[in-house]
This record gives structure tokens, C-alpha cells and sequence, in this order.
């Protein structure tokens, strides 16, 4: 990255609604740029998702701006700066100019002021330190084109300080890196962050989830976790056991099968041996109630899935639904041991896109036909056909579905003396 860089013709810069709220922003005696992390993915030619602005105008001037252009404000923190604007319905948060008076942990009591080398220097990292103007000039006042270019992740003056005002950083520093950084985490924020891991109790469940989980699907993932590990700093957030071969061998199952990264499911590779792993660290993130469930799922006897025959699978998937079934078996074959291709594994894995499970066809007017009463025992009955339906490979026929229902009711009756 040589010469002065600039963003000017970025399509979200030059028009639509951020380039609206710049305008609105950028003129009458104040200032408005990009910050951030809009402005680091724009430089790595990576896609630009949220963008944040800050401006030197006040957040009354900010409210009173939006209301006469008739763009709806939001005051999402107005106490420490910031008001979210929404045009066209993307939200865009606007923070005023500040620098940190004095600092409580993640409390801080700012002033307001017009100084962009200040606002800059009160960031978390270098690379998330730089702005744009509407005109596409990046500004660079901590050295963020530097670390960009060699793909280093440094935080701003003093690490230890930096994470002194707030210990989520920590997660952040590794969650950055192993987004945007290369080779081995820096080391100066290395090392602060192994002084100040005693911080980590201290923050919220519901933080330390949202870190996590963002940071488990990163490009780099797989490094930065076992640098954590090494730090001593993964064992206290999941209270557990880290497998890092599993956790790799997740990432290479996903891409192979050309699959998204999912957090939920590369997190049981990381940690969940059983459905205890997962429900401890249900608690300990505050996972949702639907991540919790899948995760439980997961640790739910994977074991016993590898070398299934095709109807094992088939009745295993019928069993668990398409979801939960690939979840499980990709944990299967993730702790299996075996690295490279397994066609027997991916056989297994790819089952829900070969084959749709039916519909069990017996009800229970089958069964009340053939002399049983309407209660508990009808349920009981109803049960035990579906199993014997499984086990006979989806038997889809009237003559062989009355034969099932038939031997079913007998087997039911001498059993129970009836």
C-alpha cells in the first residue's frame, strides 16, 4: 500500500444513504467522516457492512440536523455521543468528536471536542483508527495504514491501558487478528493481554458471547484460538477442555462441503464432548435458547453415529430432522480423527440432500379400527409401530402397512394380557 490511499468512487461513499447522512453532516461550520472498521474493510478490499460516523457537531445538532431533513434519529447513547440515524431503513451510528476524561473499566466520562487526532488515539487498534472524508481522503493518525498493509493487529498506545478501560478487548484483539491479521498475534498486545486475563471474570456473559462466536468463524480462527489456549485465557471462558484438532478439522469438513461457518457448530467442535460441555457453556455465554438446544443436541451421543449403514443414517435423520442430524454428524466425523476426504463420511454428512425422510403413514384411526380405545395405550401403540416402521425401511405398501399395524396391536395385546 504505497502513496496517499484513497477511497474516493467507493459506491457506498460516493452516493446512496451514507453519503446522504455525510452531507447532512459535512457542511455548516461542521465536520463528518468515516470511521472505523467501514473504513479498514474498504482498504483490505473486504465487503463494508456497518458504517459508523463521527462529526464534530454536537448530538443536539445532530438530532436537529436529522428532523429537518426528516431522517428519523435515534439517541442509542446520547450520554457519550452517539445518535443513530436510519436512512432507508440501514442504521448509521453518529458519534460526536470526545476523548476520555478519566475511565471506569468500559465507564468513561468523555468531553465532547473537534480534535480528530484525539478521537483517534482513544480507539482500541491501530487498523480500526481511521477515517474518511466524503471526498474518499483517508486520514491516518496511529499508524493503521502501516498495520494494514503488513496485516497487523496492534492496539493504540499502551496495550495494558487500552485494556484497562475495558477487558473485552482482549477478545477483541484476538477476534480482529484472526479476521484481518497474519502470522502470530503482536506482541506487545500479546503479552498485555496475559496480564490482564484476571479481567475476563469481570465481563458479561452476554459480551463475552457476542466476541465468541463472531470470533470462531474468522478466516484465522483456528490459530488465534490455540494462541488463546496458550495464553491461558480460553480455559477461563469455557471452564473446559479446548480440542483444537476437531475445531480444525471443522473448518476443512465446512469447506469441503462448501458450507458457511457456523459459529454454534464449530464452538461444539472447540468444546462440547458431551451435553454437559454444552450446557455449561449455555450458562456461561447465555447462549440462546436456540443455540443452546443445538448445542446440546450435538453432544448428544455423536459418538455412536460413525459407520452408519444408508438406513441406520436414514433412520437416525427421520429421528433427529435434517438440522440436527448434520450437526451431529459433522461432530461425528470432526472427532473422528481422520483428516483429508472420507467418502464414507461425507456420504453420511450429504444424506439430507439425497434423501427426504416420509411421513409415517399409520394414524391413530388405524388402530382404533382394529379394537383399540382412545387413552395412553393408543400413544403406547402408536410408538411402537413407528419403531417397527423404521426398522422394516419405510415399508410404504397397504398390504405390508396393515400387516405392521396388525402384528403391532397383537404384540401390544400379549404383552399387556389383553
Amino acid at each position: 500500500m504505497s502513496g496517499a490511499p484513497s477511497l474516493r468512487g467507493a459506491p457506498w461513499l460516493a452516493s446512496g444513504p451514507a453519503a446522504r447522512v455525510l452531507a447532512l453532516l459535512d457542511a455548516q461550520g461542521e465536520e463528518a467522516r468515516v470511521v472505523g472498521g467501514a473504513v479498514r474493510n474498504a482498504l483490505l478490499g473486504l465487503p463494508v457492512d456497518e458504517i459508523d460516523i463521527a462529526t464534530t457537531a454536537l448530538p443536539e445538532e445532530v438530532i436537529r440536523r436529522a428532523r429537518l431533513a426528516h431522517v428519523k434519529a435515534v439517541p442509542t447513547g446520547i450520554a457519550h455521543g452517539t445518535v443513530t440515524l436510519v436512512v432507508a431503513g440501514q442504521p448509521f451510528e453518529v458519534t460526536t468528536l470526545r476523548e476520555d476524561v478519566e475511565t471506569f473499566g468500559r465507564k468513561a466520562t468523555v468531553a465532547f471536542g473537534r480534535d480528530w487526532a484525539r478521537d483517534a488515539h482513544r480507539r482500541d487498534f491501530t487498523v480500526n483508527g481511521l477515517s474518511v472524508t466524503p471526498d474518499g481522503v483517508v486520514h491516518d493518525e496511529v499508524g493503521g495504514l502501516a498495520d494494514i498493509a503488513a496485516r497487523r493487529v496492534r492496539f493504540i498506545g499502551e496495550p495494558a491501558r487500552r485494556i484497562a478501560e475495558d477487558y473485552l478487548r482482549i477478545l477483541r484483539f484476538f477476534r480482529i487478528h484472526a479476521a484481518y491479521g497474519a502470522g502470530p498475534p503482536d506482541h506487545a498486545g500479546y503479552e498485555a493481554c496475559i496480564a490482564g486475563r484476571d479481567g475476563l471474570a469481570g465481563l458479561s456473559a452476554e459480551r463475552v458471547r457476542m466476541e465468541m462466536l463472531k470470533l470462531v468463524v474468522a478466516k484465522g480462527a483456528a490459530a488465534a484460538l490455540v494462541a488463546m489456549d496458550d495464553a491461558g485465557l480460553l480455559g477461563r471462558l469455557t471452564a473446559g477442555v479446548a480440542y483444537h484438532g476437531p475445531f480444525a478439522r471443522m473448518i476443512a469438513i465446512e469447506q469441503a462441503l462448501q458450507l458457511d461457518a457456523d459459529p454454534v457448530r464449530r464452538l461444539g467442535a472447540l468444546a462440547v464432548a458431551g451435553t454437559e460441555d454444552a450446557r455449561r457453556l449455555s450458562q456461561r455465554w447465555r447462549l440462546s435458547n436456540v443455540e443452546a438446544k443445538r448445542l446440546d443436541s450435538m453432544g448428544h451421543r455423536w459418538w455412536r453415529l460413525g459407520g452408519m449403514d444408508e438406513h441406520a443414517a436414514q433412520r437416525r435423520l427421520y429421528r433427529l430432522g435434517a438440522d440436527r442430524y448434520r450437526d451431529r454428524i459433522l461432530l461425528a466425523w470432526a472427532r473422528s480423527g481422520q483428516d483429508g476426504p472420507s467418502p464414507a463420511w461425507q456420504a453420511l454428512a450429504t444424506l439430507p440432500e439425497r434423501w427426504t425422510p416420509p411421513v409415517f403413514p399409520l394414524k391413530a384411526a388405524d388402530f382404533i379400527a382394529r379394537g383399540l380405545a382412545e387413552g395412553p395405550a393408543l400413544g403406547h401403540v402408536l410408538a411402537l409401530a413407528e419403531d417397527a416402521w423404521l426398522a422394516l425401511q419405510f415399508p410404504s405398501g397397504a398390504a405390508a402397512l396393515d400387516a405392521l399395524a396388525d402384528d403391532t396391536v397383537a404384540r401390544f395385546r400379549r404383552d399387556h394380557r389383553l
